[in-house]
């Protein structure tokens, strides 16, 4: 058997190696359009910020490894360029740029992606550049050395990153990104810690605004944007997102979206016979929502790739590919980024009904010194408490509990279903009640109907009349409260109940303080003194990230 494989690095290679060790027999054929068939695109930006000190490290294999290893065939700096499904055949651009014709038994399609270019006058700068390839890493580096000011037009993983890598290296440094807010995937509470995380490593973030225009002068480059802003760049990045490299197969025939992404079935198949596809470049239904859409991430790309070389080993035992829920974490200087399933956008799209929670954990127990805060979210059904979605950032930790989360969604369980988790406890490591388990915890009386929640959005569009009332010491409330809150501190409740009463005058008392816990006894005060009381789901700390760009609509401090 021949397979023929157009791609390498994490989709194409990993395809390739389990291949191999299942058919020792079969020629395997990696045709590679760069010059590095297997490299760690995910350690690009640490390399430019120096974590990572040589270009070396960031390659993994060469040809020569490969074949000696693995017995590929690996041709670098070969492109294919056209696919004949009826003849089985590939047209290949060698290296000297001549043109021959492979045939195959089976192809392989893992072309991955290239970085988006929007459309912006003057982006054929040489000061421009993307960040895909290890020659692009060298190209950044060496304009790093001498730049004193850099742009990042993207706020997503890369853009971040990189960002992170040009300041890390007292570069000034500012990220633009279209959309409201920086890393799309976020809801908008964990968005904005993230651009407050960025701003204390001072790198500037301009959201909902758009590079419009790049002006080339000898010493720098000049950056018109939408908000009518000028900025000057010694250096711009370019990460506004990826365009799938597969024309020359939906030419061919293979069923692509209307972007480009090829669509493939649980086996990884194409709708062309013996023409499987993986990586960046097609679409998985994922599998909380059910949606077909890309999912660039390198394990779910590696995992598919190993299981659709199973299936053509062995179609009879092979498992089906797994739906991804797109677990992912990023770093912003000391914070970790964390996040599995699906955000609140992408469940209000397919119409399912939710309700969400915010807690605000130690990574353990705060009588041992160093504990450290994080922010944890978590999206169930409404219905049956199904996990749908977590989110989570903070200092220790926060890996840790999303992973935890990712595999408790994964095997099907519902939120409460968290409080029964055995997990590891020491004190160095996390608290009795893990923050996981203490998720289920807010999750079940939520659920039950025992904590009735009302959230931060709500804020902005309260009825002046709406009686709120704020449960924590007289000073914590004077650093921050709600705009027309009153303060009765939790100590004090049950001795006032008469005063809330008259004041509430039959109303729905809406509770808040700094996490949601102590409110949370509030209610249970207050409803069986016959008052109606919601709790404010994570407290004024979940509102200052919500109303992270202009707290004074809905805080007086």
């Amino acid at each position: 058997m021949k397979l023929v494989v157009v791609g390498g690095v994490a989709g194409g290679l990993s395809f390739a190696a389990r291949m191999r060790r299942l058919d020792e027999s079969a020629e395997i054929v990696v045709f590679e359009k760069g010059p590095y068939p297997s490299f760690s695109n995910c350690g690009l930006p640490f390399y430019v910020g120096q974590e990572i000190p040589t270009r070396e490290s960031l390659l993994l294999n060469t040809p020569q490894s490969l074949k000696a290893k693995l017995n590929l065939d690996v041709r670098v700096n070969h492109e294919v360029i056209s696919l004949d499904a009826n003849a089985k055949t590939v047209q290949v651009r060698g290296a000297d740029g001549s043109i021959f014709t492979e045939s195959y038994d089976k192809l392989m399609l893992s072309p991955g992606a290239r970085a988006a270019r929007p459309p912006i006058a003057g982006l054929d700068s040489p000061r421009v550049h993307t960040l895909r390839t290890v020659d692009d890493a060298q190209q950044i580096v060496g304009l790093a050395d001498c730049a004193k000011s850099a742009l990042v037009i993207g706020g997503g993983f890369i853009g971040i990153e990189t960002a992170e890598a040009l300041a890390h290296r007292g570069i000034n440094t500012t990220i633009v990104e279209g959309s409201d807010h920086v890393m799309p995937p976020l809801d908008l509470e964990m968005a904005h810690l993230v651009t407050g995380a960025l701003q204390s490593l001072n790198i500037n973030v301009i959201a909902k605004t758009r590079v419009t225009k790049i002006q080339h002068f000898p010493a720098h480059d000049l950056a018109e944007l939408s908000n009518g802003q000028c900025l000057e760049a010694g250096l711009i990045v370019l990460a506004a997102g990826v365009t799938p490299a597969t024309e020359p197969f939906v030419a061919a025939g293979v069923k692509a979206d209307e972007r480009g992404y090829i669509e493939i079935d649980q086996h990884g198949r194409t709708n062309l016979p013996d023409v499987f596809a993986c990586g960046d470049a097609v679409t998985q239904q994922t599998g909380v929502t059910g949606q077909a859409r890309p999912v660039a991430l390198a394990g779910p790309t590696n995992r598919t790739a190993r299981l659709i070389a199973d299936f053509i080993a062995d179609p009879e035992s092979a498992r089906p590919l797994p739906k991804p829920i797109s677990t992912s974490i990023f770093r912003v200087g000391p914070m970790t980024v964390a996040q599995t399933g699906a955000n609140r956008a992408e469940l209000d799209a397919r119409g399912i009904a939710y309700r969400t929670i915010h807690t605000h954990p130690t990574d353990h127990g705060t009588f041992l010194p160093g504990a450290q805060p994080m922010q944890l979210m978590l999206h169930f059904a409404a219905t049956d408490g199904r996990i749908l979605g977590a989110q989570g950032i903070g200092g220790n930790g926060v890996d840790k509990r999303i992973d935890v989360i990712a595999t408790a969604l994964k095997a099907g369980l519902s939120a409460p279903d968290l409080i029964d988790l055995d997990l590891a406890y020491a004190p160095p490591y996390s608290a009795a009640k893990d923050p996981v388990n203490f998720l289920g915890y807010v999750a079940e009386n939520v659920l039950r109907g025992r904590l009735k929640l009302w959230y931060a959005e709500e804020a902005a569009h309260l009825d002046p009349a709406t009686p709120i009332l704020d449960v924590r010491p007289v000073p914590e409330f004077n650093a921050g409260h709600l705009q027309g809150a009153r303060c009765i501190p939790l100590t004090e409740l049950r001795s006032r109940l008469d005063e809330v009463r008259s004041w509430a005058d039959g109303k729905t008392v809406y509770l808040s303080d700094d996490s949601g816990a102590n409110a949370w006894l509030a209610q249970r005060i207050l409803e069986p003194a016959g008052i109606n009381a919601k709790v404010l789901s994570g407290g004024v700390n979940t509102v200052f990230a919500y109303y992270f760009d202009n707290p004074g609509a809905v805080l007086e401090m």
